[in-house]
């Protein structure tokens, strides 16, 4: 049975300010409607590393929106890049994205994607892993493209959509959508069995 089939009683939620998220989810072909959750993003760094933190902020995100309704399925997700033993999230101002873009410069790092799935009567989180290989990169074109993209908003200061990606990532072990923020391949199985 087609997902949009399975679906059709169902009231699908994005959880997400992104726009790359709303995107790729209707990549799917199934109607769903969008929310903003404002939550409290802070963990315990010392507790969570790598895909625990992308697993914890998902589902924390799940469990604070309360007005599920029977038909209802919510979905939440949380994206980190990991490098070096240390989670790259949003960058907070240029600096900050030219250190994070610096220290994935000619090394592989990996990025994990939380989703959670949550209905009145269960919930599922399952994490995607892609490992990102960059080249080599320039202070010059380091600061072009933080000046050119302004990535703010993205995990690890980088969308690899965006002329980044298109000259700095030199392979990749994974899905190509999760790095853009939600592994559909793996959603559309999860809403499948859901």
């Amino acid at each position: 049975m087609l997902l949009t089939e399975k679906l059709k009683d169902k009231n699908i939620i994005l959880a997400s300010q992104s726009p790359r998220r709303r995107e790729l989810l209707a990549g799917l072909e199934i109607e769903f409607s969008t929310i903003s959750l404002d939550i409290d993003e802070s963990f315990d760094r010392d507790f969570y590393k790598a895909n625990k933190i992308t697993e914890y902020l998902s589902a924390k995100k799940a469990n604070a929106y309360i007005d599920l309704k029977p038909n209802d399925i919510i979905i939440t997700s949380d994206t980190t890049v990991w490098a070096n033993n240390e989670s790259l999230e949003k960058p907070e101002n240029r600096e900050d994205a030219y250190r994070m873009i610096k220290a994935l410069s000619n090394t592989t790092h990996s990025v994990y994607t939380s989703v959670t799935l949550k209905s009145t009567e269960k919930e599922v989180t399952f994490t995607a892993e892609t490992k990102v290989k960059f080249a080599e990169l320039s202070d010059e074109e380091i600061y072009f493209y933080i000046d050119q993209y302004k990535p703010f908003d993205k995990a690890g200061a980088y969308g690899i959509q965006e002329w980044i990606g298109y000259i700095g990532v030199e392979s990749l072990e994974g899905s190509y959508f999760n790095v853009m923020g939600l592994p559909v391949h793996q959603l559309y199985k999860e809403l499948q069995k859901f």
